[in-house]
């Protein structure tokens, strides 16, 4: 994969920058924060174990798009866009259901280390479950032979990036006007043995991924996204070794995340329209 060249790259071999601050209880010898602690029943940013990150979305974000939206989750945030349905290129055969394309980005300066400016593997398999879970919930009947195009960059990546941007592309669609079922919302949860940890932040996932990676308990990561009217599971995406009552068990708790997003998307979208309509509402004249 080419480099950029037109920023100066640093050196191989270099020094954590956390070694020159002030050594605490929760750096290790070499200065760097230690991973969480599965076993304790707080996390490093003080929430419980199934405590969510608080949420903040908003729509009409994105003024060249016919939707938009933007979600943020602490570190985490993601803003999507959506355009105006056209012809499915290079298509021979009629299709009499619309696709949707969609192409999920890190920005360069997401993650703590430099993303590249064209798309990797992890970033096409993203894409690929995003529109896995978007599919079912848009009415793709309404414009035959033609396709959506949706477009998530994620500009700070803090773990959680595919359920925020499955929640944000749902908002954007819904912006756009686009026929749909229903909204989107989307939760994930990272296992660690025998403890569950809700909306864990990207130093969680590397712990539920690699720490018990050698071991046989439980371990891994389960994304869903869920349309919450009609309570029905759009995408399971799940990575590493678990045992189907512990991934029962997860689904419960992911299923009750996505309805408690739910009204927080529904109240987003009303606030935008009362604002749209607001605006464009004419003064009486006296």
């Amino acid at each position: 994969m080419p480099t950029d060249n037109r920023r100066i790259q640093g050196p191989e071999i270099s020094t954590p920058y956390c070694v020159f601050g002030s050594s605490t209880e929760n750096e290790d010898e070499d200065g760097c924060f230690k991973s969480t602690d599965p076993l304790s029943s707080t996390r490093k940013d003080g929430r419980a174990l199934l405590e969510h990150r608080k949420i903040y979305m908003k729509t009409g974000v994105v003024s060249q798009a016919k939707g938009s939206a933007y979600i943020e989750l602490n570190n985490t945030k993601v803003i999507c866009s959506v355009f105006d349905p056209r012809e499915i290129p290079n298509r021979v055969e009629y299709s009499q259901h619309g696709e949707l394309f969609c192409v999920l980005k890190f920005a360069p300066f997401s993650c703590t280390t430099r993303r590249s400016h064209q798309q990797d593997a992890e970033e096409k398999e993203l894409s690929l479950n995003l529109k896995r879970a978007l599919e079912p919930a848009v009415c793709r009947h309404e414009f035959p032979n033609f396709q959506v195009d949706i477009y998530v960059l994620i500009l700070e990546s803090d773990g959680g990036s595919l359920a925020a941007s499955i929640t944000c592309a749902g908002l954007a669609l819904a912006d756009a006007h686009v026929p749909m079922y229903d909204l989107v919302t989307a939760a994930s949860l990272g296992v660690a043995g025998d403890v569950l940890m809700k909306d864990p932040s990207e130093e969680e996932e590397k712990l539920c991924s690699q720490h018990f990676e050698r071991s046989n308990l439980n371990h891994g990561l389960i994304t869903v996204s869920l349309m919450g009217a009609h309570t029905q599971i759009t995408q399971v995406w799940q990575t590493g070794s678990m045992t189907t009552t512990c991934v029962s068990e997860s689904l419960t708790h992911l299923i009750q995340s996505c309805e408690e997003t739910y009204p927080i998307a529904q109240r987003c979208l009303v606030k935008s329209v009362v604002d749209t309509i607001s605006k464009k509402k004419v003064p009486e004249q006296s």
